[in-house]
């Protein structure tokens, strides 16, 4: 003990000495710090009040009254002191009644502001002195007065903190050294490094093979053990992660061991279609769920298996029913599920999408339950199962399960292969206990959903939704906290993963700049080149809008006839499921709104609403996102909506103005957009017209805000955080097999 003593105290005393000499300077940084906080915020909250103190300066009547006011208002939001006003003379024109005498306007004359602390005898204020201009003249100085003594209680706390931090480093230091000084005395470091690593559980110290056999499994189970967590703490460190396709491609090959993935959905990602010249072209359909999906499989070269609709698609798979595409540089390969005409209209048309979708979708469209829907939808479900058994090279593979069309396959897989992953992402919304309670086969859906590993949803809204329906209607055990359900001896972890696009999108790669879109679009729409234009890109379904934007664009040309031959909206809307009556009457009204708006509001050489219902490729629309002022999505109801990311993505000269319905998922993280309620006919017009005189500085900081987050959360991070997810289980399921192994291994010895 007294050689471990000669190492303790001079450390003891080193650590004192750092101590005493770096609470000052941490408490001189921290002091700096909130200095430098305080002046960024100033300026922030100047800038904010800038245009409107200028107005409020200028009004005749009250002007006094209503700046203080606004003063009030301010400090009420920001917490702070006391504000001001000083003119170009040095007169503090206007002041809260807690504004300090000594603070003065020495300030007022420099056009750049300033900043300083003020020592008072009640402790010290920050005074930020800032430039007021209206219309590029300078008016006076916001006088902007924090209160600081909060930095000297934090700057207590912090001094107290670090000679916590030192004492206990020293204690520790101090009990490590003994330990370390008694162990190397002894000759016990080398064999306690190797126990740590599991090696002298693994094989004897003198080399015979046959020392120790019961210790050898809990040896290799440590082993693991250790690997995996280290594992765990990689993934979940997410903020380190450069999010796209080298980051999935780094946790499949590190975190999931480059284990198998498939994706499963009804839509395929390429289609090939026969022209009447007879040569076969390659469509790529107008999809949410291929525009996020596709880059993902890309990343991991894996096995989509979807229904083959293309009436060449049956001439371009090989013998086992495979095509690689994409068809310029193949990376991956779909598997195509062959259909009849009544099992496509039972299980597509008729439960899916008359009856899931509507379901779902809460825009007051009945749904329409039929059995032999109903059964083709089994029977479907149990085709694409017996496929992903089939297509799996390995027991426990990574399967991807997309959307409504699929609620059934989860369960069904399970059966197949019990040690799958199988993440499950439901791209609509999920509707409340009341609504679901309509489905005749609700305990099926459910069931078949919770065959999942992972269930995911857009916003945490669907979530609980899913997890209200399930507590009523099934003898499960639904666990809030972890966000786990317990039912048929499997749990479901229930997930938010808010899907987004691809950064940087591959369209705008090959887009022309906003000016030359600007003019081709309108020179092609027959448009004045000082127009300006408005995009709408959808599907034609009674779930967009559609109709409620078209009304809206009426409203503000009745309102603002001064728009009338200024504005132009191209709405380009994709046929879908037109074998359905609800969606032949819709497009047969969508057509006759927009007629009777340009024949009440329409001229020679000026058409209000430019109604395109066809299909447009990537490019094409893209172009049209850069040509225009505004994008509208008005969505009745949205799981999450990609055509406003795509909007944001493509504005890189950080000009437009997005439009959003607050009933998509989007509306959650696109806060800079102007939200409205589309039913709200009055708002939506008002909507429009403060867009199309939006002044472009504020069009820039909205756009810019929109656009960083899209960038950063985007879709290779929506696929990671769901890959991320699958791995900290599969590891956790394998360190579990391997212990009880090791323990019946044990026990059998």
């Amino acid at each position: 003990m007294p050689l471990s003593l000669r190492f303790v105290v001079p450390l003891a005393l080193a650590l004192a000495a750092i101590a005493y000499a770096v609470v000052p300077l941490v408490d001189r940084l921290t002091f700096q710090w909130f200095v430098r906080d305080l002046d960024a915020r100033g300026a922030l909250i100047a800038q904010t009040a800038q245009e409107p103190l200028a107005e409020l300066m200028g009004s005749p009547r009250g002007s006094r009254t209503r700046v203080l006011r606004y003063f009030e208002r301010i400090m009420h939001g920001e917490r702070i002191y006391a504000l001001g006003f000083c003119d170009l003379r040095e007169q503090l024109l206007y002041a809260t009644s807690a504004f300090p005498k000594a603070v003065g306007c020495s300030a007022s004359g420099e056009p750049e502001g300033r900043n300083w602390v003020l020592q008072l005898a009640d402790g010290p204020l920050h005074v930020s002195a800032n430039p007021v201009s209206y219309e590029g003249t300078l008016l006076g100085q916001l006088m902007i007065v924090h209160d600081m003594s909060f930095v000297q209680r934090r700057s207590e706390d912090t001094k107290k903190y670090v000679l916590w931090l030192f004492a206990a480093i020293a204690a520790v230091v101090a009990l490590i050294t003994v330990v370390i000084a008694e162990i190397s005395w002894r000759g016990w470091v080398a064999g306690l490094t190797a126990l740590l690593s599991g090696e002298t559980l693994l094989r004897s110290p003198l080399g015979f093979k046959g020392t120790a056999p019961e210790l050898r499994p809990i040896a290799r189970d440590l082993q693991s053990l250790l690997r995996d967590i280290e594992s765990e703490r990689r993934t979940r460190d997410e903020s380190q992660t450069t999010w796209g396709p080298d980051a999935l491609r780094r946790i499949l090959r590190q975190d999931l061991k480059g284990d198998e993935v498939l994706i499963v959905s009804n839509r395929e990602p390429y289609i090939h279609v026969r022209r009447k010249d007879n040569v076969i072209d390659i469509q790529r359909p107008a999809s949410g769920l291929v525009t996020a999906l596709e880059p993902i499989v890309r990343a991991c070269s894996g096995t989509w298996i979807a229904h083959g609709a293309g009436n060449a698609d049956r001439d371009t798979v090989d013998k086992h029913d495979h095509v690689m595409v994409p068809p310029e540089h193949p990376s991956y390969r779909i598997r195509r599920v062959w259909l009849s005409p009544e099992e496509e209209q039972g299980y597509y048309f008729g439960f899916a999408n008359e009856g899931l979708w509507p379901l779902c979708h809460i825009a007051h469209t009945r749904p329409v339950f039929r059995a032999p829907d109903w059964e083709h939808y089994q029977t479907v479900n149990r085709r694409f199962a017996d496929v992903v058994a089939d297509e799996a090279r390995t027991e426990d593979p990574i399967i991807l399960v997309q959307d409504y069309h699929f609620a059934l396959l989860p369960r069904m897989v399970r059966e197949r292969l019990p040690r799958a992953t199988i993440i499950t992402f439901w791209h609509i919304p999920w509707p409340n206990p009341e609504a679901f309670g309509i489905l005749p086969w609700r305990e099926e859906v459910l069931d078949g959903l919770l065959g999942s590993s992972i269930l995911g949803f857009h916003t945490q809204f669907h979530c609980n939704n899913f997890f209200d329906t399930v507590d009523r209607f099934l003898e499960a055990r639904v666990d809030r906290e972890t966000f786990t359900i317990s039912y048929g001896g499997n749990p479901t972890e229930v997930r938010r993963y808010p899907i987004s696009i691809e950064w940087p999108p591959a369209a705008l790669q090959v887009q022309a700049p906003v000016p030359e879109c600007r003019t081709r679009v309108r020179q092609r729409l027959g448009l004045a080149a000082d127009v300006k234009l408005g995009v709408g890109v959808d599907r034609l379904d009674y779930t967009k809008g559609i109709l409620e934007r078209f009304s809206a664009i009426e409203r503000l040309l009745e309102l603002e006839p001064r728009w009338i031959g200024q504005f132009s909206f191209v709405q380009v809307a994709a046929p879908s499921r037109s074998s359905i009556e609800e969606y032949q009457n819709l497009e047969a009204r969508v057509r006759a709104l927009a007629a009777r708006i340009n024949e009440r509001f329409g001229r020679p050489g000026y058409t209000p609403i430019v109604l395109r219902i066809e299909h447009h490729d990537a490019a094409e629309v893209y172009e049209l996102y850069r040509a225009a002022e505004l994008c509208v999505v008005s969505s009745l109801h949205d799981g999450m909506n990609l055509v406003a990311k795509e909007f944001v993505a493509a504005r890189d000269d950080e000009h437009g103005v997005l439009i959003l319905s607050q009933f998509t998922g989007a509306a959650r993280e696109l806060a800079e957009a102007l939200t409205i309620n589309p039913y709200d006919i009055e708002q939506s017009a008002a909507a429009l017209h403060l867009a199309l005189g939006m002044s472009p500085d504020e069009q820039r900081a909205r756009m810019r805000s929109m656009r960083h987050l899209v960038q950063e959360f985007n879709v290779y991070r929506w696929a990671g955080r769901m890959l991320i997810d699958a791995a900290r289980m599969r590891h956790r399921r394998r360190v579990m097999a391997r212990t009880r192994a090791a323990r019946r291994e044990a026990g059998a010895a």
